[in-house]
């Protein structure tokens, strides 16, 4: 198992897009920028905003391409810099996970993630590393569309700022490929999914 050299936050452009649910995998790359005091700038060849920690060799991507073809950018920088696709990590919303979750997995299916879709299809391969970012589901499929484009609720941002707090503190172990560490540290069940059992326990 080797290091990320490539961590790629998902999400839309824009500030009308920057507070949605779809932006988290977005929020947690500009923590980790922000903890490695990196500032981030456009880079035209990888369709994104990156940032560059020289040692150890990391960067961080925030596509600019929206959602949906954001394998231009992870496909863009991991063929100019001939990395193979095991160095990609990529950070992501999760419908499937509620909030304040978060998995660690290696390879897998996209989940319908149409970002995961896309970037499996411009690396030809589905084995890279992705941290999934619980943002609870609407219950109804016909409302995923509008529901992953609005701003979490009050306590559902909180219990994502707590998931990412989380995904901050694995970091030493994510950066030095220590995947199994990292995994049994973040994933563990959130808030959430215990606040359900304990009321259901108690009816």
């Amino acid at each position: 198992m080797i290091a990320p050299r490539l961590v790629v936050g998902l999400g839309n452009p824009g500030a009308q897009y920057a507070e949605t649910r779809h932006n988290c995998g977005a929020w947690l790359a500009e923590r980790l920028g922000a903890a490695l005091a990196l500032t981030f700038r456009r880079e035209a060849r990888f369709h994104a905003l990156a940032a560059h920690l020289r040692s150890p060799d990391l960067w961080l991507l925030l596509p600019q391409t929206y959602m949906n073809c954001s394998g231009r950018a992870a496909g863009a920088a991991l063929r100019f810099f001939r990395m193979p696709p095991e160095a990609l990590l990529v950070l992501h919303d999760d419908l499937d996970l509620e909030p304040g979750a978060l998995r660690l997995k290696f390879g897998g299916g996209a989940g319908g993630h149409n970002g995961l879709k896309d970037i499996v299809a411009h690396l030809g391969t589905p084995d890279f590393w992705r941290l999934r970012i619980g943002i609870g589901h609407p219950g109804n499929r016909d409302e995923v569309i509008d529901y992953v484009l609005e701003a979490p609720r009050a306590q559902e941002r909180e219990a994502i700022n707590d998931a990412l707090d989380r995904a901050m503190a694995a970091w030493p172990q994510i950066a030095a490929g220590q995947w199994p560490a990292a995994m049994q540290k973040l994933n563990v069940r959130g808030k959430a999914a215990d606040a359900s059992d304990a009321q259901g326990k108690g009816s």
